[in-house]
């Protein structure tokens, strides 16, 4: 259960991957998921919830503070002041290799270019999956740098 600090002086967020935590902050004003349904901003007192997670940025403010993550699918559960997201994978923008990014979206073009060709339509979801991973991560990046 949140303790009365975290209640008054906004809500801690937790990103885990199975490859161990990507993020753990408390005092966050805001944090701002994209879910299967939709965005949704969640702050302090938000009434709980649980949802399944897109390939995208996750967002957290502090004061004037900005931060973004490139989470790739998961899900989201918020109660008692405290969201947890259990990701496939999670990047801070900091963390981020842009070159190896940049390459994984080519080898994802190439690999949705065969399956299209190939009418493979098992390997065109996963290549369109590996792309859309490539690309948030990309975008993350950049949102760091300022292009």
């Amino acid at each position: 259960m949140a303790d009365e600090t975290t209640a008054t002086h906004g809500i801690q967020v937790q990103i885990v991957t199975p490859a161990g935590d990507v993020y753990n902050e408390s005092g966050i004003d805001i944090a701002i998921v994209n879910t299967q349904g939709g965005q949704i901003g969640i702050m302090a007192k938000h009434v709980p919830i649980l949802a399944a997670l897109t390939i995208d940025e996750l967002i957290v403010k502090r004061g004037d503070d900005k931060e973004s993550l490139a989470v790739n699918g998961g899900i989201a559960e918020f109660s008692n002041n405290i969201l947890t997201v259990i990701a496939d994978s999670a990047e801070t923008s900091d963390t981020i290799d842009v070159s190896r990014a940049e390459s994984a979206k080519e080898r994802a073009e190439a690999r949705l270019a065969h399956a299209q060709d190939d009418n493979n339509d098992e390997e065109l979801k996963r290549a369109r999956i590996a792309l859309m991973r490539a690309v948030n991560r990309i975008h993350v990046a950049a949102l760091k740098s300022g292009r």
